[in-house]
């Protein structure tokens, strides 16, 4: 029975919209369900369906594939081992020239900066009071002389006596001591080079007042130029005196030298021993007290060519090298560097011949089989990724 709206009664109520009687209501039903069953085989078959050779590998047993390196034939060459050592230029011989005499300086004759000869003047005290002296002296020598002339005369023809020969032998013996140290007094007002060398420093000037004892010029010899080094420990036995050295000065300049002396005993603070190398500075071109690299041939040893930026370390923080082993697996082997250049290290400790991994070493670990492939390869293989890179460039381009 129909209601009315307004009162709500419930014979006025409209009937209610149902789909039970049309014909396709039941297919929609079942196509639902069937795209639902069809969406979830699809997001489980990438773990129910594994791919085609994930099917291979798991048929078979393997596990994922080795990890590709590139690999370069490395042989051993023989390599002088050097070593190598910092030190500074000194001085053949340098010495302070002291002043002998007490006075003034009368003349100085030679500048400073000027090249000596050994005993040649460079300056002289005033000698007016030590040539008195020597004037003096000699004529003590004189007087003395005489004495005993005729001391000895009277004693020949024997009216004198023994004991006045004996004094007066004595009187000139003590004046020709006092003649010698007059003679050494004006010597000593002469100040004179002690060595062939440079006149480093000039203290003094005409006129000036000096004492016996105070220093006033330094003379320097830089021939031949001697280049102290310490040397550690460990490479004290491989080196020896008198052999070849080659020595690069911070100024530019490079000499060959020989080892002029090799200290026996260590340091006991440093453990280093001390070493010379002399080298030639005729020309005076290198100065003294500069920085000075020695190089010292030890040797030769057989020792690989290659680049820095493969070398690794392990876990116990070793330096080496990762190589391909025959049986394809990757072998790490400590290495010591006997030669560092602009272009490459020299290394020590690979077999000879060795497989030496240049690129992929980073991703893989000792004990690991690994596909090698030579470098050239992969090198052409990258030549043509590039190239076809090229070529593809401008059809990207295009509108």
């Amino acid at each position: 029975m129909a209601s009315d709206p307004e009162t709500g009664a419930a014979g006025d109520r409209p009937d209610a919209l149902t789909f039970e009687g049309d014909p396709g209501a039941g297919r929609s039903k079942w196509l639902a369900l069937a795209a639902i069953v069809a969406l979830a085989a699809w997001l489980g078959s990438g773990y129910v369906l594994p791919t085609g050779d994930t099917t291979t590998a798991t048929a078979e047993g393997e596990g994922p594939a080795p990890v590709q390196v590139a690999v370069r034939e490395s042989a051993a060459e023989p390599v002088m081992r050097v070593f190598v050592a910092e030190g500074e230029t000194e001085p053949e011989r340098d010495t302070q020239v002291r002043a002998e005499a007490t006075g003034s300086v009368a003349e100085v004759a030679v500048a400073k900066g000027a090249a000596v000869e050994a005993g040649q003047l460079i300056a002289r005290v005033a000698q007016d009071r030590a040539r008195a002296q020597l004037e003096q002296a000699q004529e003590e020598v004189d007087r003395a002389r005489r004495d005993f002339e005729n001391a000895q005369t009277l004693l020949d023809r024997g009216a004198g006596t023994v004991d006045r020969v004996a004094r007066t032998r004595a009187a000139l013996a003590a004046a020709e001591a006092q003649l010698t140290q007059a003679r050494e007094a004006l010597k000593d007002t002469e100040i004179r080079a002690p060595f062939a060398g440079r006149l480093e420093s000039l203290d003094i000037e005409a006129g000036e007042f000096v004492s016996a004892g105070t220093p006033v010029a330094r003379v320097v010899d830089l021939t031949p130029l001697t280049v102290s080094v310490s040397v550690p420990q460990r490479e004290i036995a491989a080196l020896s005196e008198g052999q070849r050295a080659e020595v690069e000065v911070v100024t530019g300049e490079r000499r060959e030298g020989r080892v002029a002396f090799l200290g026996a005993a260590a340091d006991p603070q440093t453990r280093t021993f001390a070493a010379e190398v002399e080298i030639a500075n005729a020309d005076g071109a290198i100065p003294a007290g500069v920085s000075a690299q020695v190089r010292l041939p030890k040797g030769e040893v057989a020792a690989h060519f290659l680049s820095p930026a493969i070398l690794s370390l392990d876990p116990a923080g070793r330096l080496g090298i990762k190589t391909v082993t025959e049986e394809g697996t990757v072998a790490f082997h400590p290495v010591e560097i006997v030669r560092a250049g602009t272009e490459g290290v020299w290394v020590t400790g690979l077999p000879d011949p060795a497989r030496i991994i240049t690129v992929g070493q980073g991703f893989v670990s000792e004990g690991e089989s690994v596909a090698a492939r030579p470098e050239e390869e992969l090198e052409l293989g990258r030549m043509r990724d590039r190239l076809l890179e090229t070529r593809a460039a401008p059809e990207d381009d295009a509108p």
